[in-house]
């Protein structure tokens, strides 16, 4: 008895908050819950991070329903990566039922069926309004981390950015990188050898490479305009409510590459954009990241370093960012370290490896009198988990088994109808959806591209011409020495006196030379 009581007091005193707070479940000991002794988190420090966590089926996704609805209930908006397609229910009101009204009497809530506004949002082919980024958005050093570049081919992505800012070329989508990239090792190769210095064609063609690899999981459709402004995710309804986005991943799990792309150009675009907020007495923004360990298989490290970087600063601006994932070991510990809110439900030891995980997460959490925290992580019910928020110090919060609170909105998928309506609805499928191409790197160096070769080959058809015209003209010949003499009057004389002498003188000697002809007499 004294036990209990003394948990009573750690709890009430643990979780007792000056501003307003949420309610996440209510208090249990023994397998029990305490009825009216509630676990809270204050909204102050909803901006620190967190982190929810728990095997399959063990009810983490509707942790994260009931964590996102009581959000727009206080006026915060919401962003939420529904990798599995099983959030969109949250635009709906729920059911109630027995099992649900008890919930709640156990916990000390009251139950009100709620929908919250939402937008629904999309990468690729899902129904949605569309998100898209300009490459230029990106800039040199983000632009070319996501590709997972090495200092000499980044150094290269920075000249082709700086080529294309003094020269007024838009690089909005990949086609026009690619396109300038091409160009300069091509046409181009003097004009950027004499300004910036060369790089090699094996350099290019490795950075290509990159840019085709994100273009195969869906990059292009990613890459271009109108781009998405961040400040549309900041937004109440009619009645004061923080409006949800749901941005719809279902069609890109086996594409991680653009999943991480999109997270850090918006966690990178978020803290460019926003101001510095301080300490807020509620967040500006959440995020929930579904399927967290997408966002880290496929990071390099110098994108993890960036990522870091975004996650530790971007609180200042008045953002939470919430990782929803099966074990607490897929966050890399640089960034799990940095998650204030903890939401654990129940972890599966089938293997040594599974054992370890269970007593690593264990340590996670401070140190209870009341719990063998590393049992109860694999004795959790469903819907039930161990919970530990920062108070308004900043200072962690007793750990409480907790049994986690009922969503008020619908716990199942919408119907396609039902998005159709509220996509009909969206003003921002009216404003993103539409298709823009306007004149960029690409239509530029294209134009340029044709005008030197229509050039090239106007001065290739008048070579020809040239050559065909003096194959076709009759050529004068040298006169020889037989023409001129035949055509010069004296010479032919000549020539007829000496051929008679010589034919006489033969005949003479022949004695063949004829009549004797009368010896003529001298002049002297």
């Amino acid at each position: 008895m004294a036990k209990k009581e003394d948990f009573i007091s750690v709890v009430q005193n643990g979780y007792q908050f000056a501003g307003t707070s949420i309610v996440l479940g209510g208090a249990m000991l023994d397998g029990e819950a305490i009825p009216g002794l509630q676990v809270k988190v204050p909204l102050r420090t909803m901006n620190r991070h967190g982190l929810i966590a728990g095997a399959t089926g063990t009810g983490k996704t509707k942790s994260l329903q009931v964590i996102a609805e009581q959000l727009a209930a206080n006026g915060v908006p919401s962003l939420l990566m529904d990798i599995k397609g099983d959030l969109s229910g949250i635009a709906m009101p729920g059911i109630d039922n027995p099992k649900i009204t008890e919930r709640a009497g156990k916990i000390g809530v009251s139950w009100h069926a709620t929908g919250s506004s939402v937008e629904f949002l999309t990468l690729s082919g899902e129904k949605g309004a569309r998100l898209r980024a300009t490459v230029i958005e990106f800039g040199p050093v983000l632009f070319s981390r996501i590709l997972g570049l090495n200092d000499t081919q980044g150094g290269v992505v920075a000249v082709v950015f700086k080529y294309c800012d003094d020269r007024q070329l838009p690089l909005l989508d990949l086609k026009d990188f690619k396109k300038v990239l091409q160009y300069l090792g091509n046409e181009g190769k003097a004009d950027i050898e004499a300004e910036y210095g060369q790089f090699s064609a094996a350099t290019a063609a490795t950075i290509l490479r990159k840019i085709v690899e994100l273009e195969q999981q869906g990059g292009d459709l990613f890459f271009g305009e109108v781009s998405y402004d961040v400040k549309d995710l900041v937004r109440m309804d009619e009645n004061g409510r923080g409006v949800i986005s749901i941005v719809r991943l279902t069609d890109i799990q086996d594409r991680p590459k653009l999943f991480s792309t999109f997270m850090l150009q918006m966690l990178a675009e978020i803290y460019a954009t926003f101001p510095e907020e301080g300490d807020m007495d509620q967040p500006k923004l959440c995020i929930f990241v579904d399927e967290a360990h997408l966002v880290f298989q496929e990071a390099t490290p110098a994108l993890m370093q960036q990522l870091e970087a975004i996650i530790k600063l971007v609180r200042s601006k008045g953002v939470g960012i919430y990782f929803i994932t099966q074990n607490p070991a897929d966050i890399p510990e640089s960034i799990l370290a940095q998650l204030g809110l903890k939401v654990q439900h129940s972890l599966r030891a089938f293997t040594a490896k599974d054992r370890k995980a269970i007593k690593m997460a264990a340590e996670n959490y401070p140190i209870t009198d009341f719990y063998q925290t590393e049992d109860l992580l694999t004795s959790l019910g469903i819907g039930e988990a161990i919970v530990s928020v920062l108070n308004e110090k900043g200072i962690p919060t007793p750990l409480a088994h907790t049994l986690m609170r009922a969503p008020e909105s619908r716990m199942d998928v919408l119907t396609p109808l039902e998005i159709d309506q509220i996509l009909q609805r969206s003003s921002l499928v009216r404003k993103y959806n539409q298709e823009i191409d306007r004149e960029s790197a690409y239509e530029i160096l294209s134009g340029k591209i044709a005008e030197a070769q229509e050039m090239q080959a106007a001065q290739e058809q008048q070579q020809q011409v040239a050559q065909d015209t003096s194959r076709q003209r009759p050529q004068k010949e040298e006169p020889g020495m037989i023409e001129t003499i035949a055509k010069d009057p004296l010479a032919r004389q000549i020539g007829r006196t000496v051929a008679r002498e010589l034919t006489r003188g033969l005949l003479g000697v022949l004695g063949l030379g004829g009549r004797t002809t009368k010896k003529k007499t001298s002049w002297f």
